[in-house]
């Protein structure tokens, strides 16, 4: 069967399952529509008509998450090569064709995916499906290509190697995950980064690069039906991949805490103690939610980290009481369990051990008041009106509710865009403890320690941001 002849027989098949679909969904209410296709492709869309804008995106259920030892790193270098060139379209065309049109785009990888976007002008909204059409299968990795963004990532990777706060990040990743894939960071190790091969790439590609491992995402300006019509023409004649490798590692449970210590020239001794926690279809990531809303301020859901909450516990505990420059905490959701992390850095010019020590007494302290202490209504009320004001702000822009759709989707399901707000208002202080109690316990936590050996030789190479766990082009 010719390519056009599956693409036709699709969109008919899409309209027949996505009225299935709505029938199946009937007293369900959501804020988007879902489709489906013969070869395995998922479509998510959200008619927005504020502007005349369209977000595109294409999510590929691929990252850290998928690797193994030898070829750490290899989904994020997969990324890059997207932009290198395919059999249609030349190096650096890509991001050429979007600017000249008005648009934006980037990619992401994570531990759980890899995604691509486009935000266009509605009516260029098929050069995003010519893009990203295209390089789904015809991708080039072209060798000197390959050999060239080699030098570029082992740059990235040393780069980090520089910043404190990711060495211990690295560190302490690797020492809470014994056996699962999360225990290695999304830029992978630089042993395997030198010796990832051409054909390795092109084998991942190959393996995960597949429409029944791929959700595209579309928000904006546009006619729900005639985007359906499109994406079965330009997606509908890729054939599904026999088997995409599943990915089996369990974490065993922690049965004593654990502690790392890493010492490299910096300015100021840092601490995280991190917990294992549940990954995001747990009913509790509510409440761990709001118990980090409760430490450090909210942040938005799916976006990472966020700046310090200055009435939050861990400002009031460590920052105006001069004990740490710097604190707060931060929740990932993650397909599977993951981490909750508690962190501060010292202030410039204090004595480490002793910092160190002081700092680790007084995060362990509030986390010990969450599991005993009453927690006051006000204080509690304040977090999840924060909490759900912050999951509103991220979805400001088409842009980003398409980014929260497709992240959802990748590391649970979609639906929990229209849930969060009830769920989130609905968490209670018994919540809050019983969460505490049960996650946030010793033998489930490692404690990370950087210790400045020396003062850094550059001016203004100190303490830098948090970073999400996204890596990007």
């Amino acid at each position: 069967m010719s390519a056009i002849e599956n693409a036709t027989n699709s969109v008919a098949t899409a309209a027949s399952e996505a009225e299935t679909d709505a029938k199946a969904g009937e007293g369900e209410k959501h804020s988007f529509q879902r489709h489906s296709f013969p070869n395995g492709l998922s479509l998510i869309t959200r008619e927005v008509r504020s502007a005349p804008v369209v977000s595109f995106w294409v999510w590929y259920q691929v990252g850290a998450r998928n690797e193994h030892s030898g070829i750490t790193g290899i989904s994020h270098w997969v990324e890059h090569m997207m932009f290198k060139g395919t059999s249609k379209l030349g190096k650096g065309q890509i991001m050429q064709m979007v600017a000249e049109n008005g648009g934006t785009l980037n990619a992401f990888t994570s531990d759980d995916w890899t995604a691509y976007f486009e935000t266009l002008p509605s009516d260029r909204l098929d050069l995003a499906l010519q893009i990203e059409g295209d390089r789904m299968a015809n991708s080039l990795f072209d060798p000197d290509e390959v050999a060239s963004e080699r030098t570029v990532i082992i740059s990235e990777r040393e780069g980090s190697e520089n910043e404190p706060d990711r060495m211990l990040d690295e560190e302490i990743s690797a020492a809470a995950f014994k056996v699962h894939p999360y225990g290695s960071t999304v830029i992978g190790w630089k042993c395997d980064l030198r010796t990832i091969t051409r054909d390795d790439l092109y084998n991942h590609y190959k393996t995960y690069y597949a429409p029944n491992n791929a959700t595209v995402v579309v928000v904006g300006d546009f006619d729900t039906d005639e985007v359906v019509a499109k994406v079965a023409e330009v997606f509908g004649g890729y054939d599904a991949v026999s088997t995409i490798p599943e990915v089996r590692s369990i974490e065993p449970e922690q049965t004593g805490e654990r502690r790392v210590r890493v010492e490299h020239p910096g300015s100021t001794a840092q601490i995280e103690i991190v917990y294992h926690a549940p990954g995001a279809g747990s009913p509790d990531i509510y409440a761990l939610m709001v118990v980090d809303a409760l430490l450090s301020g909210a942040k938005p859901m799916g976006f990472g980290g966020g700046g310090m909450g200055r009435s939050a516990r861990l400002y009031k505990a460590l920052v105006t009481t001069e004990i740490a420059a710097s604190a707060g905490s931060y929740y990932g959701l993650r397909k599977d369990p993951y981490l909750f992390v508690v962190a501060a850095s010292a202030k410039s010019g204090d004595e480490h051990e002793e910092s160190l020590q002081k700092m680790e007494a007084a995060l362990l302290e509030e986390v010990r008041k969450l599991q005993e202490d009453e927690i006051p209504a006000e204080e509690l009320a304040k977090a999840v009106r924060q909490s759900r004001a912050q999951f509103v702000y991220s979805s400001d822009s088409v842009s980003n509710q398409a980014y929260m759709l497709g992240y959802l989707e990748s590391i649970y399901s979609a639906n929990l865009y229209d849930e969060a707000l009830e769920k989130l208002a609905a968490v209670t202080p018994e919540d809050v403890r019983r969460v505490a109690r049960a996650y946030l316990t010793r033998n489930n936590r490692t404690v990370g320690v950087f210790v400045p050996t020396e003062e850094e030789a550059t001016e203004g190479d100190g303490e830098t941001a948090h970073e999400t766990e996204t890596e990007q082009q």
